[in-house]
């Protein structure tokens, strides 16, 4: 499949960027809004936003459980920022009530870089980005606490005061990272996301 469909969760967040990138890279890139919309599509990118405000959002357009049913069946999803905290089994600093899509098994602490106004850039070697680092944004970031066995880790930060923490990962069909390459220019992540929905449709 040389273009794969690949919708963007367009309830919150970065979705227009998004959009752009997965375009560049090779893919046909569409808005999913409603719960039928998720069955058109061969993949899924979750963007950035607010996590709460997400998860709440899903759960009201009915998108929460259709979501769940295709990552269980082998749909590729990627998720930036918030969207990684939708992607990962457990949080940490969530609210009590916050869902998530899950699929990997992964702990992941909210907010963990600090807030709006501790947000930073960063030099990340990313696992299947052949060159130079890939540029990353942390915008009110997540980093991931611990990971499962099948979970593979595709960046670590490497300056300090953050070095040794992940920012990168994948398990299966789904890729989750704390950063966001959509706004940089750089399309290497997306364009390793648009080759793993080729392989896997």
């Amino acid at each position: 499949m040389s273009s794969p469909t690949i919708g963007v969760l367009a309830i919150q967040g970065d979705v227009r960027e998004h959009a752009v990138a997965l375009a560049e890279s090779g893919a046909l890139a569409r808005p999913v809004r409603k719960a039928e919309e998720i069955a058109e599509v061969d993949a899924l990118v979750i963007p950035g936003g607010e996590s709460t405000t997400m998860s709440k959002l899903a759960v009201s357009f009915g998108l929460l459980a259709p979501l769940r049913e295709r990552v269980k069946a082998g749909m590729p999803v990627y998720g930036s920022c918030a969207g990684m905290i939708m992607l990962a089994d457990k949080i940490l600093d969530g609210r009590e009530d916050q869902e998530t899509v899950g699929g990997i098994d992964m702990t992941v602490r909210r907010n963990a870089f600090g807030r709006q106004n501790q947000s930073f850039e960063a030099d990340v070697a990313f696992a299947h980005a052949s060159g130079a680092p890939v540029h990353g944004v942390f915008i009110r970031a997540p980093w991931v606490e611990s990971v499962g066995a099948g979970v593979e880790v595709l960046a670590t930060l490497t300056a300090e005061p953050h070095a040794g923490r992940i920012v990168a990962v994948r398990q299966g069909n789904l890729v989750a990272t704390s950063f966001h390459p959509e706004l940089t220019g750089d399309r290497r992540v997306h364009a390793y996301f648009v080759d793993l929905v080729r392989d896997a449709v």
